[in-house]
């Protein structure tokens, strides 16, 4: 059962969707039980000013994005770093046991959001390709995981080095 903060914010949730020229960007998913987290942020004067995200999943997760951005807006990028799935989870009041590695995702996406600021702040930009150019063969049947860029059995259906599901891509 769910508490009346988690649908709330599964019903409402806020700072609902895809950023411009994030400043920063996290990316993070399980294969298992499907749930995909995009969480974007700009920052100004190490402050996070404004956040967002895109959620692909269960309530839950949809919540734990929510409650999160929630949790971040307007917090320094130190403040930021403390967010645990533990304090997201605590704040929604509770998750069932079966939901709570939502919460690791949303933190885990957070913290991927704010190394992706750190990194272009420092000069280390990444580059991401599209889906269809990341997939390359190289050495002959070598595949890259278009997530990861690891090398890849084009046979399975995840990728072994991030766990993402491959088998629609080959």
């Amino acid at each position: 059962m769910y508490t009346e903060v988690v649908m709330d914010h599964f019903k409402k949730p806020r700072n609902v969707g895809e950023m411009k020229d994030p400043d920063g960007m996290g990316e993070i998913g399980n294969p298992v039980c499907g749930d995909m987290m995009n969480i974007y942020i700009k920052v100004k004067d190490e402050i996070i000013e404004d956040i967002s995200f895109q959620t692909f999943g269960c309530g839950a997760a949809i919540a734990v994005s929510s409650m999160l951005t929630e949790m971040a807006k307007g917090k320094t990028i130190a403040e930021a770093k403390k967010i645990t799935n533990k304090s997201v989870a605590e704040a929604l009041k509770g998750l069932p046991k079966n939901k709570l590695h939502c919460s690791n995702l949303g933190a885990d996406a957070l913290q991927l959001a704010i190394k992706d600021y750190e990194d272009r702040k420092a000069g280390k930009v990444r580059v991401r390709l599209p889906m269809e150019d990341a997939h390359t063969h190289a050495d002959g049947d070598a595949c890259k995981c278009p997530y990861c860029s690891g090398e890849i059995d084009p046979k399975h259906e995840f990728c072994e080095n991030c766990g993402r599901e491959i088998s629609d891509i080959h």
